[in-house]
């Protein structure tokens, strides 16, 4: 059976879509830890992200680097935080979190609730970015 991020992907379930290519997909956490917190994973369904392939795992990497600067420009923060946990869903994914303190990077922290207006703008303003680089 497909992982939720491959039925995101595949656009069985809908997403807040900030970039795509041939082999990645990135898009905004619905659970945000902070405002901007977003998801970068392979389409390809991976459960270990050190099982990705080395290619792959590289443009992962730097498609995650291209993302957070868009993220930077997009939501105050200190600086764009990086985490791969790999336990909550069975498909590779990197963990964007924009911070300001150690503090903000805690996924035990009360999650955000934005609303759909609020979401499609966050998603907008950091796409508008990612083009401007």
């Amino acid at each position: 059976m497909a992982s939720i991020f491959t039925r995101i992907i595949e656009g069985e379930i809908p997403c807040y879509k900030l970039f795509e290519d041939d082999r990645v997909f990135s898009f905004l956490d619905i659970n945000p830890v902070s405002m901007g917190h977003a998801l970068v994973i392979p389409k390809q369904e991976v459960d270990y992200i050190f099982d990705v392939e080395d290619d792959l795992f590289q443009h992962l990497f730097l498609t995650s680097k291209r993302i957070s600067k868009a993220i930077e420009k997009s939501v105050e923060c200190e600086r764009v935080s990086i985490a791969v946990v790999g336990l909550e869903v069975p498909h590779a994914h990197v963990h964007l979190i924009p911070i300001k303190e150690m503090e903000d990077f805690s996924f035990s922290n009360n999650k955000l609730s934005l609303t759909e207006i609020e979401f499609q703008d966050l998603a907008k303003r950091i796409r508008l970015n990612l083009k401007g680089q």
